[in-house]
């Protein structure tokens, strides 16, 4: 069943029909002019998207495709200085701690079972981040880094890795064992910044399929797990401070809110509808669930423990064809305990997989990742199939309730930010709207188009989060358009076409 189970977006692929690139070029006789921005010293703070991340890792090539270095480029022609970036050894993307591997290889598109699917790139990589970099660096961007993060003391220093209080890529080129990243990017004494800040702290909680919880009301970051989304004022009153502290030096900036996780690739490429059944394999099922719908949910709405509409969100029922996933819904009346005592008397492993199970709905969004799981069986056993007979659980499915807790957090922080921009008189860039546009519609350029199909869309890499370089091109104009607007520049676009975005093809 498992081989049936694919990236539907990949299986169209076939083999990937390359976009052309485009040899429009930018240069010209222009004058171009700063406005009343000073770009002659630019940091760029953020996280991920802000260091170049792509293909689920961090690589050279990815970094020298950073919307940072694309904007230090066109910054050139308008006074703009050297952009410096903490650089990956290779273009392999994992990293080594006193030589063992402790982040995974990029993404690249291979043939796995007859089939294109998103695959770890074979080698070694050379990376090792107890070999920290020396000198100051323009681009502060920290892949992993949460709004509270940028200013952590210590979020650099090696000895915290093993036990997840540091960042490994901040151990890499920071100033000292306990610097903050909004220290180091401060010391340099930015003329102009950027800031895109605040992703992670949404993005743990959705990628995990809701894992985690939202910390709102708990004021100590410390306390917070990685999954958790952290609260509204914690958040407000750092991205305050952050701000600030960038403007001790800086007299213009450009800062950009948070998009919308759930419209990306990574929730929308796997179906809900992802098991495949033929008519035998589904008589089967329904009879070894026939008692269940019959016999055990009437008995529970008969004993008041369920009540008639839970207990019919609760059937299982397979049909030839596409079917839903099962799953694991915390929020589910657990009538695990219940189906081991009479009436009922199951054993424990059937009781506890009936505990909370229900079949998706168009509601439910699955991971990306969680593709290479459904139809997998446990213990070898064809009778436990996860997805089927065996539902799956929290971290493979973001439900609806869940996804709600991400729109409102998304939503205030973007409210937090956008009013920040608009009192320091900042460039401001709605990325969160941008990205739905391409989500949604696609965005045109001349020549070409990128949209959010997984993998052929053109604007998002491989781990259907992060972009390509041509996402990351695009959000460079964005960010041109507001600058120029804001500071009455005439800063230069990028050309779309010229950055790559094709998938990276396997080894």
């Amino acid at each position: 069943m498992r081989n049936y189970i694919k990236y539907a977006a990949v299986l169209a692929l076939g083999l990937v029909a390359c976009e052309p690139e485009f040899d429009e070029s930018v240069e010209d006789d222009k004058v171009y002019d700063q406005g009343s921005a000073d770009f002659s010293n630019y940091v760029a703070v953020g996280n991920s998207l802000t260091a170049g991340y792509a293909d689920n890792a961090l690589y050279v090539s990815g970094q020298k495709n950073s919307y940072p270095n694309i904007l230090a480029q066109q910054f050139e022609r308008v006074g703009g200085g050297d952009f410096t970036q903490p650089l990956m050894n290779d273009n392999l993307g994992g990293l080594l701690l006193q030589g063992d591997q402790i982040a995974g290889n990029r993404l690249t598109l291979s043939v796995v079972n007859g089939a294109p699917a998103p695959t770890p790139i074979s080698g070694t990589p050379t990376t090792e981040i107890s070999n920290t970099l020396t000198g100051s660096f323009n681009n502060m961007g920290v892949p992993g880094a949460k709004s509270y993060h940028l200013m952590a003391p210590g979020y650099g220093n090696v000895a915290g890795v093993p036990t997840g209080q540091s960042n490994p890529y901040f151990v890499r080129f920071r100033s000292s064992a306990d610097a903050t990243v909004l220290g180091d990017a401060v010391a340099q004494n930015p003329t102009f910044f950027s800031l895109w800040i605040g992703n992670n702290d949404v993005l743990g909680y959705a990628s995990s399929g809701g894992v985690g919880v939202s910390q709102q009301g708990n004021l100590d970051p410390a306390t917070y797990g990685s999954n958790d989304i952290t609260d509204t004022n914690v958040f407000a009153s750092v991205y305050s401070q952050e701000v600030d502290a960038l403007l001790a030096s800086a007299s213009a900036g450009v800062v950009l809110n948070i998009p919308n996780v759930t419209s990306t690739p990574y929730f929308n490429t796997v179906p809900v509808n992802a098991i495949p059944l033929d008519a035998d394999t589904t008589a089967f099922l329904n009879s070894q669930f026939a008692a269940y719908n019959t016999q055990v949910l009437p008995g529970l709405v008969q004993f008041g423990i369920l009540s008639p509409e839970e207990a019919a969100m609760r059937e299982v029922v397979f049909q030839q064809g596409q079917n839903y996933v099962t799953l694991v819904d915390e929020e589910l009346t657990d009538i695990s305990q219940i189906l081991q005592a009479p009436p009922f008397s199951l054993d424990a492993q059937t009781a506890m997989m009936l505990g909370q199970i229900r079949q998706a709905n168009d509601s439910d969004l699955i991971p990306l990742p969680s593709s290479s799981f459904l139809g997998t069986l446990v213990n070898d056993d064809p009778n436990l199939v996860n997805g089927v007979s065996v539902p799956l659980g929290d971290e493979h499915v973001l439900t609806a309730s869940e996804q709600e807790e991400v729109a409102t957090a998304t939503a205030a922080f973007n409210q937090i930010i956008e009013s920040i921009a608009a009192d320091k008189g900042l460039a401001f860039v709605d990325a969160n709207a941008i990205l739905d546009r391409v989500a949604t519609s696609g965005i045109s350029f001349d020549g070409g188009s990128i949209t959010g199909e997984f993998a052929t869309g053109g604007a998002f890499s491989l781990d259907g989060i992060h972009l390509t370089p041509r996402g990351y091109a695009f959000i460079a104009n964005e960010i041109i358009k507001s600058i120029n607007t804001t500071y009455n520049a005439t800063i230069p676009s990028v050309n779309i076409g010229d950055y790559s975005g094709d998938p990276s093809l396997g080894d």
